[in-house]
Formats: C-alpha cells, structure tokens, sequence
C-alpha cells in the first residue's frame, strides 16, 4: 500500500467508489480507497437498485438526475454491463394531497429537465396491466428512469477509476486518523499508516464508528429495510414470452411501497412504520454482507396493501426476503460535504437512496474539494446543517421518523414531532399559553402561528391555503397597524474582539464594515460571486463587534467563520447563541411601547434605522438593534437568556387598547417579508446565483481597499453580463399560492425559477420571488407560473410591492 495519496476514500460501497472515481475524472488520480472487506460488502450489495427521479428538492432532483445519466455512459466507457433497465417509474394517488405533492413537483422538474408524465387511472392500466386502478385519482410516470445492479453499476466506476490510476485496497481497515499539523492526515490502517492531503468517509451503518475516530458525533444510525422476491408467476411469464414489455417500478405511495419485476416474479419494497432501528453506534468490524431475520409479520398490513393493487401477488410464493441496513438521517438527506471543525476532512454518509445518489453526491464532493466549492447549491445537504444538539438519542428518534415518513405526503410547511419539544427559549411556555403553534428550527421550538382562543393549537398543512391563513393574515394585519412581538432567540450569534477584528470583517465580507453604533448587512460570498451567508452585524467598538445570523445556519456560518480566523489570535470568536435571547417588536406602535417600559430615547433622530444602543427594558439591560426582517417600525432586543421572561412580561404588561402588542410567528414574518422583496439563505440567495443575480448590489463594496472572496468573479461577471435577475412577481386571480421551485414560464418556455411565495396580505396579492433569465425580468412583463399543475397569468412588479421607499422603517 502506498504510504502517501492526495486523498484517502473510506468505504467501498457505491458512494465511496462512485467518489473515487470523480476523484480520478478530476484528475486527482492519486487517490485511494480503503474497504474494510470486499467492495459493495456492505449495504450496497442488498439494495434494490432502484433509481427514483422524484425528489421535492431542486438541489437533490439535479444530482439524482446526474447519476443516472453517468450511469447510462459507464458500460462504454468501461466495457462492464451495469444492468441498468430504464423501464420507467410510476407513482399511484388515491387523495388530492398526493395528487398536489405531484404536481408540485412537477413545476419543480421543470426546471431541472426531467420529464414527468401525468397519469389517469387508465393510462395507469396501459403501463402497468396487472394494477388496479379502480380507486385512483391518477399518477405519475417518468421515462428516463428504472433500476440498476447496485453491485455491477459499483464495480463499473472502480474499474474505471482504476483505469484512471487510482487504487483500490481491500481487506484494509481503519484504525483511527491523525491530524498533521499544517495540514493532512494521517490515516492508520491494519496495513499500515497512509499520508493524505483530504479524507473522505463514504462508510454507510459504520459512520457513527469510524467518525468517532475524529471525535464527530453524527446522527447517521441505519433502520432494517425489507423486500420480498416471489415465486414467477405465469401472467408474467408470459408476458415475457410474447415479448410484451417489461412494467416499470411501480409506487403506491399510500400502501408505502414499491414493486417491480424481477426473474418473471415480483418485487416488493415496503417501508415500515416502524422498521426497527440497528447498529446504533455503528457496524462491528467483522461484519459483512449481513443480513437481518426477515420478519413477513410486520409486512403484513403491505402485502394486503400490494394484493388489493396487484392482486397476482397473492398468488404467488414468497422465494426470498431481504432484511438488510440501510443509514438514514433526522431529515432523510444524507450528509454531503465538509466535517465541521475539521480541514480538508469531508462527509459522504447517511445515504438512503445510496445507489441513486451516489452518481450526483460524489460529484458534486469533488467539485467542492477540488475546485474549492460546489456548482449546485449543496446546502440542504451539508453535515453542518445539524449541531451538536443531535445527539444519538434523537438520531434515534428522528430517524425513525424519517424512515416512517418515506411514503407520507410532503407538505410545505409540515413539522414533524419526534424529539419535540426540545431546545425551548425560556419564554416557551408563556408562548403556548398565548396559543402558539410550533416549529423548530436547528433544534429550537420557534411559533409558527398562534391559535386564536377558544381554537385547537393543531397545526394544518396544504399545498394550497391551509386552514391558519386567515389567521396568519390577521397577525400580518395586527403588526401593520398596532405592535407584534416575534421570538427570535434561534438567531446564530458571535461575539467577535481584538485588534485584527475589523480588519478580518473587511476581508471576510463583501460589504463595508459599519462604524461604532451602527447596524450593517454583510455577505459573505463564495469564490464564484454567489452569497453563502448573511449576516448583521453591529459595531460596539473599534475591537469588538456583535453578529447575528440565521438560526437554521448556525454551524454552517460559525464553522466558515472559524476556518478563516487569523492564526496569530488577534481575533477572538465567542459564540454566544446559547446566552441571548431575542425579541423582535415591530409595528407602527412599537416605538410608544418602548418608551413605556425604557427611559431610553427611542426618538428616529436620536434612535435612527440601522443603530443600535444598550438599553433598559424594565430591569434589564438589552442590546436593542433599529432592524427588522418584516419592513415596519421596529427593534430587535438581544437580552441575557437569563432575563428574558422579565423582559417579555414587561413588554406584554405595557400593552392597552390604544398601543396593543400582541405576538406573532413565523408564517406571519414569511409573508409580510415578501412584501418587502427581503432575501433569504436557502431561498432567494444560493450558491448557484451570484450577488448581482440575487439583487444585493447595495451591499457590496467595490470599491473598498483590498479583495475579499468573489469579488474577481464579480468583476469579470459585470464586463461579460449578468444572465440573470432575482424579481419580485404578482400573481393574477390565484386562488393558491406559489411555494417555491415552480416553474415560470413564457409561451411555453422555462424562463425563470420561483424561490420562494406567500400571500402579502398588506398589499392584497399573492406574491412570488424568482431567479429569471435576464431578458425576460422587466417591470411589467407578462409571464406565467405553474402551481399545483395550473398555469396562472403573473406580472413582474416593482421591488418591494410594500412601502417601497421604506417610509415605515425609517420615520
């Protein structure tokens, strides 16, 4: 074995090779992969081979995409047949939900260039004879995928990446992992130490095992996933023996189950309700191509399910039943990109649609590793997206969930239950009493909406307008006239000090940093020009200074941060996300509600928008910021944890007919900031647009001395053209509302991409933001957009359709 390599692969199943061989194509041939065993010994070799194209995620829909087109090429290329059957796939709906969650992600696949086929019942029948169809609303049906031999598909990319002069050892087991200091690793094994400049981990049930070799806690925990083969059966038979063609994968979403030809039987894949969990802290290192016990008794309510639709599977014998590991992860994505806290040591794990994936997840790792930085927005799949908050015990439960949900329809705003409550702001309680409704949010009960008296504090979740709309309308209302009180305590918060710290703020972000006692708006960009984060941040002083970013990027936006501090300590980062709490009052009133519970001036000429100031809020000291994200008169109080049930009592106890503060959440705060065009991480800005495209030019500094990241691809983007442009666009006689992803079109044609939508109920109209080709994003533009399988006229207005020239922030 080699004693150095540019990287280290551990794994050698179809995600570890699947990287390996990107790695190669990349040109980074001097690249090894260690297995433990054999190649595809370990999940991979029981898979079912399946490849969906349905995801209702633009980022993941793409990779899905890229793998199977890779995989359609890798037989030419390397001369071994990976049994790929491209029969096609057709998802069943027996409610109107499902029938919406598909044409959702119709609109999506639009987007991305993948075909999706609407289905009636009897189309339904033509593709698949055997089904029954009596009880259907309709389906899907995509062409262009099918299934493949996970073994065969995995041994293909190792030849190839052999080919390509990377090396493959087996029967090679790691022992641990050394940082080098400077940079590296080392990389301990049973055959000995191997130098790496990057590791990577693509280890599947064993990734809580290994990665506790570097001291990361992940929560990757694998559930038993069974299927059964059958006996043939002579209708298939002879469907065989006429030469008629083979039926595609067939998914009946409310049995929970997918079924497929196989050897002239069938067969079917039922996702458990509640499929046992295992190898909660990974895989014993003797253990190889296991199998668990079948168990036909929990299949039982699937296989009634599977004989109501295909009635021959009841008549026919059961040849074989698979019970293998399959990882999962609390959100079922896997865990794609850099290890938090570690240089050049990446992720690849928790993959449970692992052969599907592992085409798109390994190149776009690659990309990352070698090119600095992914081509598709990888944000919903980055292992820093969870904290450590995500102990092994709520793996447990949210995996669980995960796995229980496969199948269930995936509204816009579900929120899920397992491991709730648990990271609770002190005024939680007051919060519920008050009718709250709650999400969460990177660990924290944050309230969605609040129940009016009298009501159920039950959520409700829809494709179109959910059953609190009303009452999400009359929150907006309530802080466009009187005061609103948000809870923003899941705000990401840094203290950042010493001498290097203004200097280090300069060169890490894209705008000017502001002066002492002021607010500004800093992004921090990529190194095409894209934004990976925002932040606010406040000068306390020429040394020190306060950031708060959004509470879902946490780690994401602390780890950035930290990888790039100065290494001679002349800046010193504190998170302090756990010590302040945040509460956000705004409205028209929010001013005369202050001054009754602070002898602070809070005048606009002495408290100006964008200032910021200590000040007492009962008997507690706040740091009270002149910012809101809802675009009305208003301050956030950032207060010690400690003080924040006094400090929402006394805001609460100041309330009276003629000044009334009443509470709002989160829905409210989406829409009401649409009105005002206000981006966000994960929405409007992505790694895929650059600060032009996402409208921010405001906040981008030029000019200022010195280079900070992006600013040559800024440059260069500025002398060839902008292609694209973030506009704000009214939807006309809608009687739902845009949700995200969907497709904007003109004549036909794809010409732009909805980020986010709401209804502003300031203004009246359902409101869309959306990523549109250049040529097509003037005021006034007449265009259409799919929602929900409709096309609905759509104009393009002016930014901000509320209070354009911020008259309510600023008076």
């Amino acid at each position: 074995m080699e004693k150095k390599a540019k990287v280290v692969v551990v794994g050698g199943g179809v995600v570890g090779v699947a990287t390996l061989y990107h790695l190669a194509k990349k040109g980074w041939s001097d690249s090894v992969l260690l297995e433990a065993h054999e190649l595809t010994s370990g999940s991979t070799w029981h898979a079912a081979g399946l490849l969906p194209l349905f995801f209702l995620s633009y980022s993941v829909g793409r990779l899905h995409k890229y793998s199977i087109d890779l995989y359609r090429t890798l037989e030419e290329e390397t001369g071994l047949d990976v049994g790929f059957r491209n029969v096609g796939n057709i998802r069943l709906a027996s409610t109107q939900d499902r029938m919406d969650e598909f044409n959702q992600y119709s609109s999506i696949a639009k987007t991305i260039g993948v075909e999706v086929q609407p289905l009636t019942p009897e189309e339904v029948k033509a593709y698949w004879p055997l089904c029954e169809t009596g009880d259907l609303l309709g389906g899907i049906r995509h062409t262009q995928d099918g299934y493949i031999q996970p073994a065969d598909v995995t041994q293909a990319m190792a030849r190839g990446a052999r080919n390509m002069g990377a090396k493959i050892y087996q029967h090679t087991r790691v022992l641990g992992f050394r940082e080098i200091k400077g940079g590296g690793w080392v990389v301990e094994t049973n055959e000995g130490e191997i130098e790496a400049e990057h590791v990577v981990t693509a280890t599947g049930s064993s990734a809580r095992r290994v990665l506790e070799k570097v001291g990361l806690s992940v929560p990757v925990i694998s559930a038993e996933h069974q299927y059964i083969v059958t006996e043939p059966h002579a209708e298939i038979l002879a469907r065989k023996e006429r030469g008629d063609f083979e039926m595609g994968v067939l998914r009946d979403t409310s049995g929970s189950w997918y079924m497929r030809e196989e050897a002239g039987g069938l067969l079917l894949g039922p996702y458990e309700k509640d499929a046992p969990c295992c190898y909660p802290d990974g895989v014993a290192d003797d253990a190889k191509y296991e199998l668990f016990q079948g168990d036909l008794d929990r299949l039982e309510p699937h296989i009634e399910s599977a004989i109501h639709r295909v009635p021959i599977f009841g008549e026919v014998g059961v040849k074989e039943v698979y019970n293998g590991a399959i990882p999962y992860t609390p959100d079922g994505n896997p865990m794609v990109g850099p290890a938090p806290g570690l240089r050049n040591f990446w992720l690849s794990e928790g993959h449970s649609f692992g052969v599907t994936m592992a085409g798109g997840a390994a190149w776009q790792l690659v990309e990352w590793m070698v090119e600095g930085m992914p081509s598709i927005d990888m944000l919903s799949l980055d292992p820093r997206r969870y904290g450590t908050y995500a102990t092994k015990p709520y793996a447990l439960k949210k995996n669980a969930e995960a796995i229980r949900n496969m199948f269930t329809v995936h509204y816009p705003n579900e929120e899920r239950a397992a491991a709730r409550p648990f990271r609770m702001s002190p005024c939680y309680d007051r919060m519920k009493a008050l009718g709250a409704v709650f999400g969460q949010k990177f660990g924290w009960e944050r309230p969605n909406w609040f129940a009016p008296e009298g009501t159920p504090q039950e959520d409700d979740w829809s494709f179109g307008r959910a059953g609190w709309f009303d009452t999400v309308g009359a929150e907006c209302m309530h802080v466009h006239k009187h005061v609103g009180l948000l809870d923003m305590t899941s705000f990401a918060k840094v203290r950042l000090k010493g001498p290097g710290a203004r200097d280090f703020l300069e060169e890490f972000f894209a705008c000017r940093v502001p002066r002492e006692g002021r607010v500004g708006l800093a992004h921090r960009l990529e190194r095409n020009g894209s934004v990976l984060s925002e932040f606010t941040i406040y000068t306390v002083g020429d040394e020190e200074f306060y950031l708060v970013s959004a509470g879902g990027f946490t780690r994401i936006d602390h780890d950035e941060m930290c990888r790039h501090l100065p290494s001679d300590g002349s800046v010193i980062l504190e998170d302090v996300t756990e010590s302040y709490g945040v509460l956000v009052v705004a409205g028209p009133k929010s001013r005369a509600l202050l001054e009754r519970v602070s002898e602070a001036d809070f005048s606009n000429k002495s408290f100006p928008w964008l200032s910021g100031r200590e000040v007492d809020v009962g008997l507690s000291r706040v740091l009270a910021l002149r910012v809101n994200f809802v675009g009305e008169l208003g301050w956030e109080l950032h207060h010690p944890i400690s003080m924040q049930n006094h400090v929402f009592d006394t805001l609460m106890s100041a309330s009276s007919d003629d000044v009334c503060l009443k509470p709002f959440g989160m829905r409210a705060m989406d829409s009401l900031r649409i009105e005002k065009s206000y981006r966000m991480i994960g929405t409007e800005f992505s790694t895929e647009y650059t600060a032009w495209e996402s409208g921010v030019d405001r906040f981008i500094a030029m000019e200022k001395n010195g280079d900070f990241r992006g600013k040559e691809a800024l440059l260069d983007q500025k002398r060839e053209g902008v292609p694209l442009k973030l506009v704000t666009l009214e939807v006309l006689d809608s009687e739902v509302d845009a949700i995200g992803a969907n497709a904007v079109l003109c004549d036909g044609e794809v010409v732009g991409r909805a980020t986010s939508g709401n209804y502003g109920f300031r203004v009246g109209k359902s409101l869309v933001m959306a990523m549109m080709k250049k040529d097509w994003s003037e005021e006034g533009r007449e265009l259409s957009i799919d929602i929900l399988g409709k096309l609905y006229a759509a104009r393009v207005v002016g930014e901000s359709p509320f209070d354009s020239g911020n008259d309510r922030l600023c008076s």
